[in-house]
């Protein structure tokens, strides 16, 4: 299928692909059909390359190599990084980028606590997340649009309030050592 680019004066390649939106199939647009595919691939590998017998379970190289301090999950957020780049060349808005990014930093700093990191890396899938969100896009791009403003909204918010609490309780706490000591 052809479309004009982004200047209106040129001929892009734009292929149609299959993308799962909300448990229903849909055909979507995608600029870089392969790079999306890459991106499902790596998401898999690090999120659920092999399943835990008896369960739902799956287990990728993002909580393995998690176990190595320090440099596991710098690596593991480096991988991650690629499904944002490609999220940015398929056009998702600034919103479905944040998200994307928030997954990812959430993902690599709870990853960073020995043990229990890697224990949240095997629930939070923040790549299958991210993959999620970009195949969202893809299919229903005004949807994912605003319900990821909804979520940054929140998160700064929270970010927000997070701030004000570590303040008050920094005073609170000021107030209660100067008073033991007069």
């Amino acid at each position: 299928m052809r479309s004009l680019g982004s200047s209106g004066s040129e001929l892009d390649e734009v292929d149609e692909v299959d993308v799962p939106v909300r448990g229903r199939v849909v055909p979507t647009r995608a600029a870089n059909p392969g790079a999306v595919s890459r991106a499902r691939g790596i998401a898999r590998l690090l999120d659920d390359l092999i399943r835990v017998p008896g369960t739902n379970i799956g287990i990728g190289l993002d909580p393995i190599i998690g176990l190595i301090p320090g440099l596991g999950d710098t690596i593991g957020g480096a991988m991650s990084s690629y499904i944002l780049f490609v999220a940015a060349q398929e056009g998702a808005p600034t919103s479905v980028l944040a998200r994307m990014l928030g997954n990812i930093a959430l993902d690599s700093l709870v990853g960073v606590v020995p043990v229990l990191g890697d224990l949240f890396d095997v629930g939070m899938k923040a790549n299958r997340r991210n993959v999620d969100l970009l195949e969202r896009y893809l299919g229903a791009p005004k949807e994912t649009k605003a319900a990821s403003r909804g979520v940054v909204a929140l998160i700064l918010l929270a970010a927000v309030l997070l701030i004000v609490g570590v303040i008050a309780a920094g005073v609170w706490v000021v107030r209660l050592l100067s008073g033991l000591l007069s």
